[in-house]
């Protein structure tokens, strides 16, 4: 799998809401890209990736 342009070996099929977890996401503060489109977040926990999918994963950042 390649996560934010870096290769990542999955060993098994995961949720995308797992995996965010085992990174430390936070989930309301980012959006995912799999194979080119973006995911909702409800569906983090349907999602199942695979060692084939790509991901972006990207932070929302405030300030002003």
């Amino acid at each position: 799998m390649k996560v934010n342009g870096k290769e990542s070996k999955l060993k098994e099929s995961i949720l995308l809401y797992d995996y965010l977890e085992q990174l430390g996401y936070r989930t309301d503060r980012i959006a995912v890209e799999r194979n080119g489109l973006i995911v909702p977040r409800d569906n983090y926990k349907k999602c199942v990736l695979s060692d084939s999918d790509t991901l972006e994963i990207v932070h929302f950042v405030g300030g002003g």
